[in-house]
């Protein structure tokens, strides 16, 4: 038995392939729509259509962008000689969020997993190597997510980076601020106390 009519079980079909939604709730957001007036709904349609094909990655950095170079690698307010390695561009804007970091971005597409079929060729690393041989980068920070996957392309690229005599740093780990210690893993207390500093 059909629960819903052909054009609702398409909407809920598709919706439910964005990342998070499960049925129940494509099923809301597809109700949801059904009630928006028409010129909303052509307006999300023209929104989700515009930005599907107007953004592309950055040609220099690799960052999702509307224009090329991006604003982040045309701005001249930022350092060149300091270069932090991100995974995707969400990680960049989680970078930026922090308003700390004033240096260039390079975004891999991804990191090295064999088990999804990820190597260093899939990602965006000789695009990195070349960049630093023809720019005045003194510090790559790598900025990989603390999982075995971004571990290892941070422990890959260390080990390609370093004999091109840029000092090669990655973020520090370790305790949240507001979280209790005695309620922190062993791991995360451990990279903790190797990524403490002198105060």
């Amino acid at each position: 038995m059909q629960t819903h009519i052909e054009p609702i079980a398409r909407m809920i079909e598709q919706l439910a392939k964005l990342p998070g939604i499960g049925s129940k709730t494509a099923q809301r957001l597809a109700f949801f729509i059904l009630s928006m007036e028409e010129n909303e709904v052509r307006q999300l349609a023209e929104a989700i259509y515009l930005g599907k094909k107007k953004v592309h990655a950055c040609a220099v950095c690799g960052n999702l962008t509307d224009q090329d170079p991006c604003a982040i690698c045309t701005d001249p307010r930022r350092r060149d000689d300091v270069l932090c390695v991100v995974s995707d561009a969400r990680d960049l804007l989680a970078m930026e969020r922090t308003r700390e970091f004033r240096g260039r971005y390079h975004v891999l597409g991804g990191t090295i997993s064999p088990m999804e079929g990820i190597g260093p060729d899939q990602l965006r690393i000789r695009e990195l190597v070349t960049r630093i041989g023809r720019s005045e980068v003194k510090e790559v920070i790598l900025a990989t997510n603390p999982d075995v996957e971004g571990e290892a392309t941070a422990v890959y690229l260390a080990k390609l980076l370093k004999p091109l005599g840029v000092k090669v740093s990655r973020i520090a780990h370790g305790v949240p601020v507001g979280g209790d210690l005695e309620y922190t893993d062993e791991v995360t207390l451990g990279r903790a106390l190797e990524g403490r500093r002198e105060m």
